[in-house]
């Protein structure tokens, strides 16, 4: 008896151990690294005239020693304190090189710093120079390539304030010698210091006011994060002119600086206490002013409440003016949005919103310019006689576009749109700029048509780019030119709109995108003006298909199939499978069975994609549909779940009927909102095998006021909120599932403990489950170390529990 006790004990204590056992970092097959760390083509910027060519080399994935550098977490940002910018860095360059477009030549940029760490790269007014951002350890400075001489030389003397650079507008060219940019005001050496012992306890408190706060991260938690926040935030604004730095008012912290069009005024946005401890800066109190050069205040358009006190629901805002803005086709005008129902959509109302307009000397009273029916979304400026306005419903899922006559104040509706119709999506009108430099609509046939760039042109023949005009009077469209089948090209510039002269960006499933100039006039061959060769190699023989199916309702459904190089099916059988997919929401069953992407994309490889799965004998769906339809008057969320397993069913069904996937070897598996997807099928059906669920929210009551395109609250609807949370049914979890977060996750809602009470109840319940925390992570996943991990760890779980799955583990629908 004693002795098997022992044993018992002795596999309880080795199974523990097991499961809490730190693990080392570990690499998946050489096939799958090499995919993950290829070097990725450059990034192209053509100037307007297309002479001159930027090209830009990325910098390769950070290190996990890069991603632990100092961070401060503070008022909705991520920051290192010791350089007073974003600690983070989605896109950032390690190599400028110029291709002279009419000669071929690539010139080396010379001058750049020994390890470039480059972003936010603009060009002058007249493109004879570049301005670039430089992030160092200690600082960040702006240098300029001269693209005659192919010289980059640093222009600024006081390291720049790039603490509030994602809110506001960076670095501005003034004009072809001057820029403006925001400074420090002091060094990192002087932050307040962290009280030994607190005064007292952290203290708030609400009087009466709805509050509805979205559940943000990294918050202002403390006073101390107040004056770290003011610290680190405050910025001294300068024009730089040939090098000399001047002075622009005063200290302050610069959520937005804009000029004029005329460069005489500025619109400043400046933030101010009370701080908020439940919304990002961005929703602090604020004070919108109009300024001149030398940053004296002409006018005040406005003092902006906190946006704690916004209320609930996706077309709900505050009743205080915004989208604060100047008319690029004027000197000095400056527009915003009022709401006419109190910033109440569901009051009855004929009109919701109003623009109003003030010119300079900004001396006069606001003029009312047009109301919108729908909630005002933006205005693109075009001539004396024509801007478009567009305006919608988030939770209608619905848009407009208007043509707005500026000189008789005449505002007529062009076209209505569901927003989750591709294929009614006309594309954009095409700009060019005006005396001010700005981007404005050019229309085309004496001002009666414009030119309409659509650069995915979904259809039911996959996505094929087009390029339309658009007739003003009889508001219909006509396509001349579009993309061919085989191909995926899209228009990327318009040179000449008279000529039709262009530069189109070119790819197909075995040739890497470059870029071309094509003239549709004359229709002489395209010139090709860029040269990228396959980053991926390895890839060469693994095909991709649009794959084409139904769901039981007759909904139609799509999803990029992935199979393995040299793969028969006759010959090879049936794979075992890794389904990855993102739901959404749709209003419309016609919108959700519109087919969606391209089998001729290039494929390209996304750290956090599925497609490695396809180098170790996997069939990969990509992308498969998951539509949550609004059936019979309710809501799409309505019957969420019984959706999902719908969606599941009929892509299975489909890979197996084809012959290509053994349904009793499948594998579900997706991020964020796909995670809490992959957890509710695993919940609530028995179709898989294994489950890969990264970054997931699984409990719905951690956020209460709304998520992704739901808008009712908790208590609005607590049921909903119970039903749709595969936290309610851990119990139910008896399929292997592989947890993965980020232990720095900075995603509104998904909060790192959804992973870590999800794996803590399935557990509970004796179900088979991993949970993988990877360190230094925000939502998105960055850092080699933990890429390469991550993908082992799916692998390894993927191998175990679907590839070698016993035959006689069938998989049926519960």
């Amino acid at each position: 008896m004693k002795k098997v006790f022992l044993c018992a004990l002795l596999i309880s204590t080795s199974v523990w151990v097991k499961a809490q056992d730190a693990v080392g970092y570990q690499k998946p097959p050489q096939a799958m690294t090499d995919l993950l760390l290829a070097k990725p083509t450059p990034s192209v910027s053509i100037n307007s005239k297309a002479e001159w060519m930027i090209l830009s080399e990325r910098n390769a994935l950070p290190s996990v020693e890069e991603l632990a550098r100092p961070e401060m977490r503070i008022a909705g940002m991520r920051i290192n304190p010791n350089n007073f910018a974003p600690s983070r860095q989605v896109i950032s360059y390690s190599g400028f090189s110029l291709k002279n477009i009419k000669t071929g030549k690539v010139y080396p940029v010379t001058g750049l710093p020994a390890t470039l760490n480059a972003s936010g790269l603009s060009w002058s007014p007249d493109q004879s120079k570049a301005a670039f951002t430089q992030t160092n350890a200690k600082g960040v400075d702006l240098y300029v390539i001269n693209i005659a001489t192919q010289k980059a030389t640093k222009v600024n003397k006081l390291p720049l304030n790039a603490v509030m650079g994602s809110f506001g507008s960076g670095v501005t060219w003034v004009d072809n010698s001057t820029m403006m940019y925001k400074v420090i005001v002091k060094p990192a050496t002087m932050a307040p210091a962290k009280p030994l012992s607190p005064t007292g306890p952290v203290v708030q408190q609400n009087l009466g006011k709805s509050a509805p706060a979205v559940t943000y991260q990294d918050m202002i938690k403390s006073p101390y994060d107040e004056k770290l926040f003011e610290f680190y935030s405050t910025s001294q604004l300068v024009m730089n002119k040939n090098g000399v730095e001047t002075p622009v008012g005063k200290p302050a912290i610069y959520a937005s600086t804009t000029l004029s069009p005329d460069k005489k005024y500025m619109l400043v946005r400046t933030l101010h206490k009370p701080f908020s401890y439940l919304v990002p800066a961005q929703s602090f109190p604020s004070t919108v002013v109009i300024t001149d050069l030398t940053g004296k205040a002409l006018k005040t358009l406005a003092n902006l409440p906190s946006g704690e006190v916004r209320p609930s629901g996706y077309d709900n805002l505050q009743n205080v003016p915004r989208s604060f803005d100047w008319r690029d086709d004027e000197a000095a005008t400056i527009t915003w949005a009022m709401p006419l129902d109190s910033g109440l959509i569901r009051k009855k109302v004929d009109f919701h919103d109003a623009v109003y307009a003030l010119s300079a000397p900004f001396t006069g009273e606001a003029k009312e310019l047009f109301k919108t029916e729908q909630r005002f979304r933006n205005v693109q400026w075009g001539t004396a006689d024509l801007a478009l306005v567009s305006e919608g419903l988030r939770s209608k899922q619905s848009s407009r576009v208007s043509r707005y006559n500026p000189s008789t104040g005449k505002l007529e509706k062009l076209w209505d749109r569901n927003q989750t119709d591709v294929y009614g999506n006309l594309g954009d009108p095409v700009t060019d700029k005006n005396k001010f430099g700005r981007q404005v609509i050019m229309p085309i046939e004496n001002g009666t048509k414009l030119l309409m760039n659509n650069v995915i042109g979904s259809s039911p023949k996959g996505d094929l780019p087009f390029l339309a005009t658009f007739d003003l009077n009889s508001k219909k469209s006509d396509i001349i030119w579009r993309c061919e089948p085989g191909h995926f090209e899209y228009v990327y510039d318009v040179l000449d709109p008279a000529k039709l002269v262009l530069v189109t960006r070119r790819e197909a499933q075995t040739e890497v995108p470059n870029y071309y100039i094509k003239n549709l006039k004359l229709r002489i061959a395209d010139q090709q003006i860029t040269n990228f060769t396959n980053p991926y190699p390895q890839m060469q023989g693994v095909t991709k298909t649009k794959l084409q199916y139904k769901r039981g309702d007759g909904i139609d459904m799509t999803g990029d199939l992935y199979l393995p190089k040299g793969y028969n099916k006759d010959k090879d059988g049936p794979l075992p499978v890794l389904i990855w997919a993102y739901p959404a929401e749709f209003n419309s069953a016609d919108d959700a069975a519109q087919i969606k992407g391209s089998k001729d994309r290039f494929i390209t490889i996304s750290p956090g994609g599925p497609v490695f799965f396809v180098t170790q004998g996997y069939a990969v769906l990509d992308n498969a549909s998951m539509p949550i339809v609004a059936k019979d008057g309710k809501r799409p969320n309505d019957n969420f779940v019984d959706q999902l397993k719908l969606n599941a069913e009929a892509a299975i069904n489909k890979l197996s009927d084809l012959g290509v996937g053994d349904r009793n070897r499948v594998a579900v598996g997706g991020h964020s909102y796909g995670a809490f997807m992959t957890a509710n099928l695993l919940a609530h059906t028995k179709l898989f095998k294994a489950g890969l669920a990264e970054s997931g929210a699984y409990n719905r009551t951690l956020t209460p006021f709304g998520f992704q395109n739901e808008e009712r609250t908790y208590w609005d609807d607590p049921k909903l909120y119970y039903d749709m949370s595969p936290f309610s049914f851990a119990n139910q979890i008896k399929t292997p599932l592989l947890l993965i977060h980020g232990d720095a996750d900075d995603n509104t809602g998904t909060y790192p403990i959804n992973s870590e009470r999800l794996f803590a109840a399935i557990k509970g319940f004796g179900g088979t489950v991993r949970f993988v925390f990877l360190p230094y992570e925000a939502h998105g996943y960055r850092g080699r170390e933990n890429l390469m991990h991550k993908l082992w760890e799916q692998l390894e779980w993927m191998n175990k529990y679907v590839k070698d799955a016993k035959p006689n583990q069938s998989a049926q629908a519960k």
